[in-house]
This record gives structure tokens, C-alpha cells and sequence, in this order.
């Protein structure tokens, strides 16, 4: 491979590392040229024909509009719930609980997240807690960094396995279903000594850096606590593994651990002890920047019971899940209605879009449901749709742009030089100098594939065969090495674009993505290297 053609695959890394994380400019600033430096690259170099290059773009442009579909239902949700008093019935419910964030930290971000992930998956999770988290006093900039750090190790199995049942299974040649069982079972092991740190590793980042305190002693004091959570969800997932298969560790794992973890905090167990501010009797674990419930607090129209203040989280999460089973009906009739262009530009491209089964869609009908539940007037419904619409607007050119420049990146396999694609060009050209030291680079190949897709399953699907190749190579057993990239993929979610457009809009947190990546890039590495380690010691 020539420098150019080395520069062109890897522009669009190179280019939204420097513009976004080094040179701070805002995603949809970032994002349009990285697009166009990449596009013209991929036509000169890479010589894309236009057709090819111009079909990858409108692909682009329509998977771009069901995610924004996505955090504009998110957002109409949060808004209806805000509106109707039900968010502050919510965080007092919490207060009641624990007034402690490090333990609100630990079963929003970790727990709950953790089951949004196994019954939707692709962005769902960050786009409802991190809001939450807002809601509870966290900064808008802590909420949106730890929900994607905590939405991670449930990637394995989010939507009822599909990274597993599709990604893997599609993506591998020749895989049976015994060998899919045990890849998962290994990425399952690994995590219980891996991903059960990371709640430990969730609430120190908040103690360092988003606590008034800002210090790591702070968030010491609730290791033991967050370490019995990470526990309380990765020992359960193993167990559903072993016993029922890829499709439902990550939702049962998750509300074991809910039950697990809200019953250790009513009753006090290992919960770490409040800091108290001298003179008052409030405890201090308040980030420095303001969050949208100090600038904006919530006034409390009318009195509104626990039970039905969570009741359109509760119907948001039971039919997610009820769409997302292959054996009901529910999910064949949704995906009926599905929408194709297929042969774009006369290429060999296709896009469908399914409306009704879009998590959008179900957060629609939800806040639609919950306006008339509360009893919401049509001008509360109205602002709370054109308030959605408003937090919107930035993230269209970032993801309009984001978007389809990674379609250009996985279709440029289409090309007059005879090149392979562009993400796989990077992960060969690594394979001919590093086969000794693939138990460390196969976590972040996997990483690689989540980061430009913005999916684990299209990891999985991109990179399956590859990795399965190379473990042949390396002479290492293939079910170690996929899942390796099962755990890899679970960590590039973390400093995905999209996922971090998406994640900062429903929390008005738009041009500072590459600050959120910043500091999502550290447990992204942490959860490659550990898993890297993990496999070396135990499993090779």
C-alpha cells in the first residue's frame, strides 16, 4: 500500500481525531470536513467511482435520519416527562433511595443502561439516561462521558444478542451454533474480570472530575459498592449465557443487578459513607458546571405517585423488548412496513428503513401515551415538540455528515485499483507485521469497527471473517479471538461519533463532542488492555 492510499484509509480516523479531539472544533464543524477531505481522497486515491462515492452519501444521509428519528423521540419523552412533573418525582424517588450520586451513578449509568442496552441497543441507552442523569444534578458534560463509558460491557448482547445472532454469525464462515455459544461465554468470562471494574471505574472519573470534591479519595469510598454491581450484572449474564443463549444476558444480567444493587443501597450494604459540608447537612457531590436542573429547576404542577412517574420508562423498556423478540409476532408485523431503495445510483447499494420498529418510534408512542396519562394540555404536547425539535437542529449537519462518510469508508471496496475496503486495507496491513501480538491488537480492530460504524454488530460483521483469519494465523484458538472482538467492539461505543452526537444533543450539549471523547478515549483503552491481558493470562 502507497502513502496515499495508507493516508486516504485512515483519513477519516485521522481526521476526526485532530479536528474534533486536538484542534476542539464542534462536530458539525468537524464533521463536514473530515467528509469532504474523505470523499475526495476516496475519488482520487482510492480512484471510488462517482456513482459509488455519490450512492454511499444518500445511504448515509437516510441512516443519518433514523438517528436523529431516534433522539428526537428520546428527546419529545424527556420533555413530556419534564413538563408533567414526572422527572421531579423521579429524582426525589432517588434522593429517597440515596441521596449519595455515586450510588445514583451506579444503577442509572451502569445498571439501568446496561438493560436499555440488551433490549434496544444502537444509541438507545445513552440518549434516556444520560437526560436522567441531568435530572438527578449530574453536569450535562458527566452525564453524557459515564453513560457512554457505561454503556459498554452490555453491547455484547444488546438487542437480544443481536451483535451475536447477526453480527458474528453473519460475519463468520463456516461458525456453528456451538462455537457461537462458547465465543460468547468467553467474552462473557472475560468480562466478569474486566467490565465488572468498570462501574468502579465510573464513579472515580465522577469523583475526579465532575465532583465538587475532585479528588480520587472521593470515589474511593465507593469502590466496594460499584464493584458488587459490576459483579451483580456480569455473574448473572455469565449464568444466562451458559443457560439460555446470546439473546438475553445483558437484560436479565441488568435487572439482577438492579435488584441486587437498589436493595444493597435501601439497606445500606457497602454503600460508601456521605460526605457532609460543614455547617449544612446537605451532601456535597455537586459538579462545578451547572447542570440543566440547576439553571432550570423544575417546578411541581401536581403530586404524582413513584409508580407512575417511572410508568413510561417501564412501558418504554417492556416494548422494546416485546418488538425485539424473534418468537412474538409483534416484531415481524412492525418490520412489514419497511421502506427500500434498493440499487442506489445503479450501484449494488441498498437501504431499507423499517419506521414502525424504529426505537424512535416506540418513544413516540410512549410520550404520545404518557401526554395523555398526565393529562398534558395540547400546548404542553406542542412545546414539548417543537423544544425536541429545537435541541435538534445542531446535530443534523454533524450526523449528516458523519454518517455518510462512513458509508464511504465500508464501501470502498468498489474501486478501480482492485483495493480491498478501507477499514480492512488497516486491519491487514496491521496483520503483516503484528501476528505475534494478536491477543493485545484484535480488542482494538474490533474497537476500530464500532468507531467508524457506530455499531458492534457492524463490527462484528466487518471484521468477523478477518478476525477469524487471523486467529488461524496466529495460531490461537478462534473462539478467544472473536471474542475479543466482541469485547473490542463494546469498546469503540464509547468514542463513536455518532453515539457522542447523539448522546450530546438530547442533553443540549452540542459543539464539545471531541471534549467527550477526550475523556472517553482512557476507559476505552482500559477495557481493550484489560481484556487483552485477561485472554493472555487465562484463556490462551
Amino acid at each position: 500500500m502507497t502513502f496515499w492510499q495508507l493516508l486516504t484509509a485512515a483519513m477519516p480516523l485521522f481526521s476526526v481525531f485532530i479536528l474534533l479531539v486536538l484542534c476542539r472544533l464542534p462536530a458539525r464543524q468537524a464533521m463536514p470536513l473530515s467528509l469532504l477531505l474523505s470523499a475526495i481522497l476516496a475519488y482520487w486515491v482510492w480512484q471510488m467511482p462517482a456513482l459509488q462515492l455519490s450512492a454511499a452519501v444518500l445511504e448515509g444521509l437516510v441512516i443519518a435520519a433514523t438517528i436523529l428519528w431516534i433522539i428526537f423521540g428520546a428527546l419529545v419523552l424527556l420533555k413530556v416527562l419534564t413538563l408533567s412533573s414526572a422527572m421531579a418525582v423521579i429524582k426525589a424517588g432517588f434522593s429517597q433511595l440515596s441521596a449519595d450520586k455515586r450510588v445514583q451513578l451506579v444503577i442509572i449509568g451502569w445498571l439501568f443502561v446496561g438493560f436499555l442496552e440488551g433490549a434496544a441497543g444502537f444509541g438507545t441507552p445513552a440518549a434516556i439516561a444520560a437526560p436522567l442523569l441531568v435530572a438527578l444534578g449530574f453536569s450535562p458534560l458527566a452525564a453524557v462521558v459515564l453513560a457512554l463509558v457505561a454503556d459498554s460491557a452490555a453491547v455484547s448482547f444488546g438487542a437480544v444478542g443481536t451483535p451475536v445472532l447477526v453480527g458474528l454469525a453473519q460475519g463468520v464462515p463456516g461458525i456453528t451454533a456451538a462455537e457461537l455459544q462458547q465465543t460468547a461465554l468467553t467474552a462473557v468470562s472475560i468480562d466478569i474480570f474486566v467490565a465488572s471494574w468498570l462501574p468502579v471505574l465510573l464513579v472515580l472519573m465522577y469523583s475526579r472530575f465532575f465532583s465538587e470534591q475532585a479528588n480520587w479519595r472521593y470515589g474511593l469510598a465507593a469502590v466496594p459498592f460499584a464493584l458488587l454491581s459490576g459483579l451483580a450484572f456480569t455473574l448473572p449474564a455469565y449464568g444466562v449465557t451458559w443457560w439460555l443463549g446470546p439473546e438475553f444476558p445483558s437484560v436479565l444480567g441488568a435487572l439482577l443487578g438492579l435488584a441486587i444493587t437498589c436493595s444493597a443501597a435501601h439497606f445500606n450494604i457497602l454503600t460508601p459513607m456521605p460526605v457532609i459540608k460543614q455547617g449544612t447537612d446537605n451532601v456535597v457531590n455537586l459538579s462545578s458546571e451547572k447542570s440543566d436542573s440547576q439553571t432550570a429547576p423544575v417546578v411541581v404542577l401536581k403530586s404524582i405517585p413513584l409508580w407512575q412517574a417511572w410508568l413510561p420508562y417501564v412501558g418504554v423498556a417492556v416494548l422494546l423488548v416485546l418488538t425485539r423478540v424473534s418468537e412474538l409476532p409483534i416484531k415481524a408485523w412492525l418490520q412489514g412496513l419497511n421502506w427500500q431503495w434498493q440499487g442506489i445510483l445503479g450501484t449494488e447499494l441498498t437501504v431499507s428503513v423499517a419506521p414502525l420498529y424504529l426505537p424512535g418510534s416506540v418513544f413516540m408512542l410512549v410520550a404520545l401515551t404518557a401526554a395523555i396519562f398526565f393529562r398534558l394540555s395540547a400546548a404542553d404536547i406542542g412545546k414539548a415538540v417543537t423544544q425536541s425539535g429545537a435541541m435538534l437542529l445542531p446535530s443534523c449537519i454533524a450526523l449528516a455528515a458523519a454518517v455518510p462518510m462512513v458509508r464511504i469508508f465500508l464501501h470502498s471496496d468498489v474501486n478501480a485499483q482492485g483495493l480491498p475496503a478501507m477499514p480492512m486495507a488497516l486491519a491487514t496491513l496491521a496483520a503483516d507485521y503484528l501476528t505475534d501480538y494478536w491477543i493485545a491488537l484484535a480488542p482494538l480492530v474490533g474497537a476500530l469497527g464500532s468507531f467508524i460504524a457506530g455499531s458492534a454488530t457492524f463490527s462484528n460483521l466487518m471484521f468477523g471473517s478477518f478476525q477469524q483469519a487471523m486467529a488461524q494465523q496466529a495460531e490461537l484458538p478462534q473462539t478467544l479471538v472473536l471474542a475479543l472482538q466482541m469485547l473490542g467492539a463494546n469498546a469503540g461505543n464509547m468514542i463513536c461519533v455518532v453515539n457522542v452526537v447523539a448522546a450530546a444533543s438530547v442533553v443540549n450539549l452540542n459543539g464539545r463532542e471531541g471534549e467527550i471523547i477526550r475523556y472517553t478515549l482512557w476507559p476505552m483503552l482500559f477495557y481493550c488492555s484489560g481484556a487483552a491481558l485477561v485472554a493472555f493470562w487465562f484463556f490462551s
